[in-house]
C-alpha cells in the first residue's frame, strides 16, 4: 500500500500556507536515495551520479543533491545556467544534448563541462564552436532491440540518440587527432525499468565495447556513463529496485570485462526519476463531482501540473487523505479542467467515496512532473514546496500569476 510521508492533519496545515495545487517534495527521502546510490557504487573509484536536471530543475533540489556529492546532467542553456549559478563546475557538469545550438556548446566549454556528443557530425561543429576538450564523451546507439532474456527493455534502433559502433570508433580516432586524450562512452537504452538486471546488462555491453575500442584505437576510455533508465514503483504492487543489488551486479560485470582487460574505468550515472520521482506529491483539492455516463471527480490540478497520465496513459497512485483505510468501492475518472478529454489523472480508478473539498494526493510526481508543465488554456504552473527533514516546509517556487503568463507579450500595438 502506497501512503504519503504525511498525514491528513499535516497536509491540512501545509495547505493553510500554500493553496492547492502544489508539488511537495520530501527532502529526507531524496537524501536517503542519494546516499544509497553512492553506497551501491562505492566500490568504483571515480563513481559519480549526474542528476538529470530535466527531471526536477529546481535550485533547492539541485543544491540538496550537490550536498550529497552529485553532479548534474544538463541538456540546454538554461540548465547550464542553473548549474553555474549553484556552483557546479568543470567535471561536475555533464552536457548531454542533441540538435545542439552553437552557443550552447560554447557555453558548456566555457564552464569546462564534460561534453557528451550525440552525433559524429557534431565533432567538427564542436571544434568550430567552443573547441575540442581533452576529455570528451560519445553517445552510443547499438541499434536493434535491447533485450534481457526474452524481455525487450527498449528499441535503440527507433531512438534519435547516439552513434553507430562504426561512427563511435571513427569519432574516437578523429577526436584523438584533434587533441582529445580521455574518452567516455554513454548509452541510454531503456526508460523506467524496474528489472534489477538492466544496469548490469547495459554495463556488460558498454564495458565490452570500451575494451574493444581501447584495443582498436589505443584511446584511453576513462569512464562509462550508464545514463538513466532505472525506474520506480508507480503501482502499489510494483517492487522497488534494490540499488545495492544493482551496484553489485555492475561490479561483477566490471570484474569480468574491464578489470580482466587490465583497464581502470570510472562509472557515471545520470538518474533522474530514480533519485526524486518517489519523493514528490501533487497535492490538490476536489472542486466538483459530475455524474453522467461515468462518475467524474474534478480537481483544482490538471495536466498542466502533471501531464504524464495524459501524455503516456501513465499510472500514478492516488490517495484521498483521511480515507486511506476506507473501502475502495467507487469507480471514478479523476480529471482536471482543461479543454482536452485526455486531461485525466485516472480512468475507472477504484477509490473511496469522494466528497467535495477532499484533499487528493497524487504520488510519484518528483520527476517529470512540474518540469513538464505548460500553459495550455492559460493555466498557470503551480508552486513547489519542500518538506524539510525537521518537518517544516519551505516554498521553493511560487505559483505563477497572470502577470507571469502575460509577461512575454508585447501589447504596444494592442492598447
Amino acid at each position: 500500500m502506497k501512503v504519503p510521508v504525511f498525514n491528513k492533519e499535516q497536509i491540512q496545515e501545509i495547505i493553510k500556507k500554500y493553496p492547492t495545487p502544489f508539488h511537495l517534495y520530501d527532502e529526507k527521502g531524496i537524501r536517503e536515495t542519494a546516499r544509497a546510490l553512492n553506497d551501491a557504487f562505492s566500490w568504483n573509484e571515480g563513481y559519480k551520479e549526474y542528476f538529470a536536471v530535466k527531471a526536477l530543475p529546481n535550485p533547492t533540489i539541485l543544491k540538496i543533491l550537490k550536498e550529497e556529492g552529485c553532479g548534474v546532467d544538463c541538456a540546454s542553456e538554461t540548465e547550464l545556467m542553473l548549474a553555474e549559478a549553484l556552483g557546479f563546475t568543470g567535471e561536475e557538469i555533464m552536457f548531454s544534448s542533441n540538435v545542439t545550438p552553437a552557443k550552447e556548446y560554447v557555453y558548456a566549454r566555457k564552464l569546462d563541462a564534460i561534453i557528451n556528443l550525440d552525433d559524429y557530425s557534431h565533432i567538427d561543429f564542436l571544434k568550430e564552436n567552443g573547441g575540442i576538450p581533452e576529455t570528451i564523451c560519445l553517445r552510443y546507439n547499438p541499434g536493434g532491440d535491447f533485450q534481457i532474456g526474452t524481455s525487450i527493455m527498449g528499441s535503440p534502433w527507433d531512438a534519435k540518440y547516439g552513434m553507430t559502433k562504426t561512427q563511435l570508433m571513427a569519432g574516437i580516432r578523429k577526436l584523438s587527432a584533434m587533441g582529445a586524450k580521455k574518452f567516455g562512452i554513454h548509452a541510454f537504452l531503456s526508460s523506467n525499468t524496474t528489472d534489477k538486471n538492466y544496469y548490469p546488462y547495459l554495463a556488460k555491453e558498454l564495458f565490452t565495447l570500451a575494451v574493444e575500442m581501447n584495443k582498436l584505437t589505443g584511446a584511453e576510455i576513462s569512464f562509462i556513463n550508464l545514463s538513466g533508465g532505472i525506474g520506480i514503483p508507480y503501482r502499489p504492487e510494483d517492487r522497488p529496485v534494490d540499488i545495492k543489488e544493482v551496484g553489485e551486479g555492475v561490479r561483477k560485470m566490471y570484474e569480468r570485462t574491464i578489470a580482466k582487460a587490465g583497464m581502470k574505468v570510472a562509472i557515471k550515472t545520470e538518474l533522474g526519476r530514480f533519485m526524486t520521482g518517489p519523493h514528490g506529491y501533487l497535492v490538490s483539492t476536489v472542486l466538483h463531482e459530475k455524474k453522467i455516463y461515468k462518475d467524474y471527480i474534478g480537481l483544482d490540478a490538471c495536466a498542466v501540473n502533471l501531464m504524464r497520465p495524459a501524455m503516456y496513459g501513465a499510472y500514478h497512485h492516488i490517495t484521498v487523505m483521511g480515507k486511506e483505510d476506507a473501502p475502495h468501492d467507487t469507480l471514478y475518472d479523476v480529471t482536471g479542467s482543461l479543454c482536452e478529454n485526455n486531461d485525466k489523472f485516472a480512468v475507472n480508478r477504484a477509490l473511496p467515496k469522494i466528497d467535495i473539498g477532499d484533499i487528493v494526493v497524487i504520488h510519484d510526481t518528483g520527476a517529470h512532473g512540474f518540469s513538464m508543465g505548460y500553459n495550455y488554456n492559460g493555466k498557470l504552473r503551480s508552486a513547489e514546496v519542500l518538506l524539510k527533514e525537521d518537518g517544516s516546509t519551505q516554498l521553493i517556487r511560487r505559483a505563477e500569476t497572470p502577470k507571469d503568463y502575460f509577461a512575454t507579450l508585447d501589447f504596444t500595438d494592442t492598447f
